[in-house]
């Protein structure tokens, strides 16, 4: 069973930090794979939209040239992703959304035989389908607010106010918020999209966006950040252009949430539950809403969270006293001292000269 620190455990906390700080110092020009592209639309929303200052893979490589590290940039819309992949100690992705965060690079990574970054095959379609993700909260008897799917026929409004989400993709992307009966069919089919997936349709709860960060440290043992409060306050709620502040209007407040004692327990309870019954490895972000009543429903769970200088995930890292750096450095040793996916598969043989990645020795 995962060892999870309090929120009080300061010196657990800075003790890890400390050692991931000497671990990192004993592996200068370790080769990371920066794997970032426009993939997905939410990616690609973020590589049209968001200035290159304010993208995660920034702050990410500005991370690994302070470690030391031999990392270059690979699209995965690129032919030579995979030959140049293989020539790395250690993948850490910044993708999102379909073949990023849904468990379809992950498996790739496991055949290849390289290290990567975060949850594996399973956890991560899990966390990435909120339908499928829906059901397993229920599973784990975890609160979330109801919900139906809607996979194609006649669209039926039951006279509240409902969130329309498609079934895979974050940052709000083709999320909308439905009052008014006439707008319901043409939500549903946005979220659909060309493919016609289909799609959830959430219960509107009212309430302030909560979000917890997850992070795993060396022994094994996870820290949840402070839970975080985050208010749009020119937008009806948290959608696509607000979380990419597209025009620096800085309308989104993130502060520490402040929570009764038994709120708080419930928030933590919930995200370590998340953790160990999807099986997250690494790194998490578990999104709530909190009602007026002081209800905490959990909405999604994220296995890939932003790491922008300015993201939540950053942001709730360092009320833990933990840096940017520090936290790419938990991830990389997470991946290069977790047992390897080791069964009887062929190693993958390229046209050319074949190339082999620096063994890693385990602290």
């Amino acid at each position: 069973m995962t060892l999870f620190l309090s929120l009080s455990s300061d010196l657990a906390v800075q003790k890890a930090a400390e050692e991931l700080r000497q671990w990192g110092r004993s592996r200068q020009g370790l080769g990371v794979a920066l794997i970032y592209g426009p993939v997905s639309a939410e990616d690609r929303l973020y590589h049209a939209k968001c200035p290159v200052e304010q993208r995660s893979v920034t702050a990410l490589a500005e991370a690994l040239e302070e470690i030391g590290a031999r990392w270059k940039v690979l699209d995965p819309c690129e032919p030579d992703f995979i030959m140049d992949l293989v020539g790395y100690d250690v993948a850490l992705s910044n993708l999102h959304g379909p073949y990023g965060e849904d468990g379809r690079l992950q498996g790739l990574l496991d055949y290849l035989r390289v290290p990567y970054c975060g949850s594996g095959v399973g956890a991560s379609a899990v966390a990435a389908d909120k339908i499928l993700c829906k059901r397993v909260m229920l599973t784990l008897g975890v609160p979330t607010p109801g919900w139906e799917v809607w996979a194609g026929g006649p669209a039926n409004w039951n006279g509240r106010s409902v969130m329309v989400k498609p079934p895979f993709g974050g940052s709000s992307v083709g999320m909308s918020l439905v009052r008014d009966p006439a707008d319901f069919p043409g939500a549903l089919a946005d979220a659909a999209g060309g493919e016609g997936a289909a799609v959830l349709v959430e219960e509107y709860v009212s309430g302030t966006p909560l979000t917890v960060g997850l992070l795993e440290l060396p022994g094994g043992s996870v820290v949840a950040f402070p839970p975080l409060a985050t208010e749009a306050a020119e937008a009806e709620f948290y959608d696509a252009d607000t979380k990419l502040d597209v025009d620096s209007r800085g309308t989104v407040s993130v502060l520490a949430a402040e929570l009764a004692p038994d709120v708080l327990d419930k928030i933590t309870r919930d995200a370590r539950t998340l953790w160990d019954g999807i099986g997250l490895r690494g790194s998490a972000r578990i999104d709530f809403i909190l009602t007026g009543g002081d209800e905490p429903y959990v909405l999604e769970v994220n296995s890939t969270p932003g790491m922008s200088r300015d993201s939540n995930f950053a942001v709730g890292a360092a009320m833990a006293g933990l840096t940017h750096t520090d936290v790419v450095l938990a991830m990389l040793h997470e991946a290069l001292t977790r047992p390897p996916y080791d069964v009887p598969l062929p190693t993958p043989v390229f046209a050319g000269p074949t190339l082999t990645r620096e063994a890693v020795v385990s602290p």
